[in-house]
Parts: structure tokens; C-alpha cells; sequence
């Protein structure tokens, strides 16, 4: 569903000047800024950071507009083409390569240099996702995050799986390791047969041991991401900015070819049903007793009526390592704005402690800078949600970044049918080396 909301504000009293690479530039700072986000979990903590910035400035006011995940992309990329895209939104790693690429965002590095903004208070590498390959910077970090297992507790404890047991899960490509023997466990079909039980029927489950989200596509964030992790396996030659996909790893298309199992032995939904559906909503209809998925949920998981839920961090790998996929937003500048002054102050506002620090005590993400994390962590212990199983990643060094290429969109194109024929059992996981051709085909041409 589309949410819109138009929030009155002014600007932070310390200036901040950008040179325009397009748009036209104003006298003065002055006017309204429009500002796009997607996420509806997160609106009013940022409607506060605007009548925050509206307090030390009254000149300017922001209007904040939020737009579902599908319906924010293609109504901005619309924009784009129109002319009329808002002045700062908030960006993915996976899109901004084509907004520097297209001259679609304005660089910040006059705004960072002016307004004195240390990158070294980000989270380490952080601030680093967001530069491009002309070494200038497009975003500046507003939040991160990590994959961690969200589990029913009913569920578990009927199983007889402990906490502990959840929390030291380990799993291997070879036979799934304690991790498939969990997931086997809490599936039960719907004569009350669990999975590894005699007599079970994989086509009449009611209970999966693992939601299903989808294939994964080029990145498997949520789905697959930390396993591969574990493996020594990477998305491309280097990151970022790497020019060679590697799907057609042996030990790549041995990990997608165990996870896809999950669902021809009926532990793990098919593809098909998941078309549609939310994962988070069938694990509050107690569908599935495990969803791997990011930090970013926490609220949503945390807050289904009638159901303790339990998060454990991701399953210990054959290098003895946890792992998990390390992604970051950040708020860039249009290229299309007519108030760039304006618009650099509310992007370093946003990327500041005054604001982040009001993000971090409404406890729903974790922010970019370190004392806002921390602030974050405290808020929802006090809520009652143990979220160590995102931040003991930052803080083992066991995450790996998100892989940032030229491209995106295409090879997304190339991989998301491809990995969907995987999962859904039409394409052996070998296939995925073709796929891969094309993929590398693309840096070639």
C-alpha cells in the first residue's frame, strides 16, 4: 500500500554548500526539499529528524514522501525520466552504479568537506560502499545491516530444540550438518509426521522447517548469502567494482544445489507459492518455524500477536566461521534538484548523530554511525529483543560486502530467472554456468 506523508522543516544551523554536476543551484538555501523513502517502519523516526532540522532553521522544509519497496523504484526511476525526481532519497547499493552511470545523483564531496563530516564515525566500510569509480563520493551511510535467523518458539521447544541448540547450529554443503537436521525436524506434514520421521509426506506439509523469501537472484541476501559465505566463496573477482561473476564455482552451485534440496524433500516451500506472499506473514501464521532474513525486520517479527519468537545467529560453517552479507543505505542528492544548498543540508543532517541518534532509540534499525548503533542495541534490549545475533557479525568481523558492480540491473536480468529455475527443480545448479557467461559478457562488451 502507498503512504505519503509531507513533514514541515528547516534546516541545521551549521551551512553546507555542494557544487551542482547538473540541476540548477540557488542563491540561498532556502525553500522546500522533497525526500523519498521506502520504508513505512522507519517514517516517523525520520518525521521527527525533519521538526528536528525544521527547529534550527526555518527557511527551509523537507516533504517526505514513502513509497513500498517495488512501487518506490520504478515510481523513481519514472521520475528520472521526467525530470521531476525528488531532490534526496534514499539509495541501494545494488542501484546507485546506474544513478552515477546515467549522471542521475550529484557527487558529495564538497559537502563532506565543507560540513567537516568525518566518514570514520560510519561503521567500518560503511562509507567506503558509496564511492564510485571515479573515486567520488554518491551517498552518505544512514543505517547497516546483517542476516539473522528469526524461529518460533512453540515451534522449537514442541521439537525439543533448545535455544542453545539454535544458537550453535552448524551446516556443511555435504549433508546440511545440525542446520538441515533442525530444519527436517520442525517440518510436519499434516497427519503431525515431522520431517525426519518414517512416513512423512513431503506433498502435504503443513509446517516447513524454512520459509522460503524467493530464489535469491544475483545477490541471496536473506536466502543463501551466509552459506556461500562460509564456503570461501565470492560474488565476483573483487569488490567493489569487480568485473567477473563467479556462479560457475563448483563449490558455489554445490551450496544452491543443497539449499534447493530443501524443497524437493518438502522442508522448504515451493517457489511458486511464494509468489505474492510475504514471508514474515506465513511465519505469523505459524507456516514456518524458521526465516532467515535481515535485521531490518526485527520489528516486524518481534511484533506478531500470540508468538514468541526467538532469533539465532546464522549456522556455523565447515570453516568453523559464521557469515553474513554486510549492506548499507545511504541518502543521495538528484541530479535533477533545484536547491542543491538545501538539499546538502538535509543530507548531512540525516547522516549526523542528531538525526541518527533519533532513528536508533525508535529501535527498527541499526544506524551507520557507531555511538548511534550502540544507542540502537541498548533501545531494543529495552524493548526486550536480544538483537546479538546482527551485531556479534560487526563485531567477529564475519560479514562480507555487499557486491557492487556496474551492470546491476542486467545481471539481475540474466540471474534472477536462472536461479528461480534452480530452486523451483526445472535446471540442474550446473546451469547456473551459463548464466554465468552471459553474466561476464556483459563486462566484456
Amino acid at each position: 500500500m502507498k503512504k505519503t506523508l509531507s513533514v514541515t522543516a528547516v534546516a541545521a544551523a551549521i551551512a553546507l554548500s555542494l557544487t551542482a554536476c547538473g540541476g540548477g543551484a540557488t542563491a540561498a538555501a532556502e525553500g522546500e526539499i522533497s525526500y523519498w523513502l521506502w520504508d513505512s517502519n522507519q517514517l516517523p523516526a525520520y518525521q521527527q529528524c525533519a521538526t528536528d532540522f525544521h527547529t534550527a532553521n526555518p527557511e527551509l522544509s523537507v516533504k517526505i514522501t514513502q513509497r513500498g519497496w517495488a512501487d518506490y523504484w520504478s515510481t523513481l526511476t519514472n521520475a528520472f525520466v521526467a525530470g521531476t525526481a525528488p531532490d534526496v532519497f534514499t539509495d541501494h547499493l545494488t542501484k546507485f552504479p546506474d544513478f552515477v552511470a546515467k549522471k542521475q545523483v550529484l557527487p558529495l564531496d564538497d559537502a563532506v568537506k565543507s560540513g567537516n563530516i568525518d566518514t570514520a564515525q560510519y561503521i567500518d566500510g560503511l562509507a567506503d560502499l558509496w564511492v564510485g569509480q571515479d573515486g567520488k563520493r554518491y551517498g552518505l551511510p544512514k543505517d547497516w545491516d546483517t542476516v539473522g535467523m528469526f524461529y518460533n518458539k512453540a515451534m522449537t521447544e514442541d521439537a525439543g530444540i533448545s535455544d542453545e541448540q539454535m544458537n550453535t547450529l552448524a551446516w556443511n554443503p555435504t549433508d546440511g550438518g545440525t542446520y538441515e537436521k533442525a530444519i527436517a525436524h520442525l517440518t510436519v506434514d499434516k497427519s503431525g509426521k515431522r520431517g525426519d520421521e518414517a512416513g512423512f509426506d513431503k506433498k502435504n506439509v503443513a509446517v516447513y522447517g524454512l520459509g522460503l523469501n524467493g530464489s535469491g537472484s544475483a545477490q541471496g541476501q536473506t536466502e543463501w548469502s551466509f552459506l556461500t559465505g562460509t564456503i570461501g566463496w565470492t560474488h565476483t573477482d573483487k569488490n567493489p567494482w569487480g568485473t567477473v561473476y563467479n556462479f560457475d564455482d563448483p563449490k558455489f552451485q554445490e551450496t544452491i544445489a543443497w539449499w534447493a534440496s530443501l524443497v524437493e524433500k518438502g522442508y522448504m516451500p515451493k517457489l511458486e507459492t511464494t509468489v505474492g506472499a510475504a514471508m514474515p506473514d506465513t511465519f505469523g501464521a505459524s507456516k514456518s518455524a524458521i526465516n532467515t532474513n535481515g535485521d531490518w525486520t526485527i520489528g516486524q517479527y518481534t511484533s506478531l500477536k500470540d508468538l514468541k519468537v526467538g532469533i539465532a545467529p546464522t549456522p556455523i560453517g565447515a570453516d568453523g566461521k559464521r557469515s553474513s552479507m554486510f549492506n548499507g543505505l545511504a541518502d543521495s542528492i538528484s541530479s535533477d534538484t533545484k536547491n542543491p544548498e538545501g538539499a546538502a543540508k538535509w543530507v548531512q543532517y540525516l547522516a549526523s548523530s542528531a538525526c541518527q541518534d533519533v532513528v536508533a532509540a525508535k529501535a527498527v534499525v541499526f544506524p551507520a554511525i557507531k555511538t548511534s548503533s550502540d544507542i540502537a542495541e541498548k533501545a531494543f534490549a529495552e524493548k526486550g529483543t536480544d538483537v546479538s545475533a546482527f551485531t556479534q557479525h560487526i563485531k567477529d568481523g564475519s560479514t562480507f560486502l555487499f557486491p557492487i558492480t556496474d551492470n546491476a540491473a542486467k545481471v539481475e536480468a540474466i540471474m534472477a530467472p536462472a536461479m528461480d529455475a534452480v530452486v523451483s527443480g526445472k535446471s540442474p545448479a550446473s546451469s547456473l554456468t551459463e548464466a554465468n557467461t552471459q553474466v561476464n559478457e556483459l563486462f566484456t562488451k
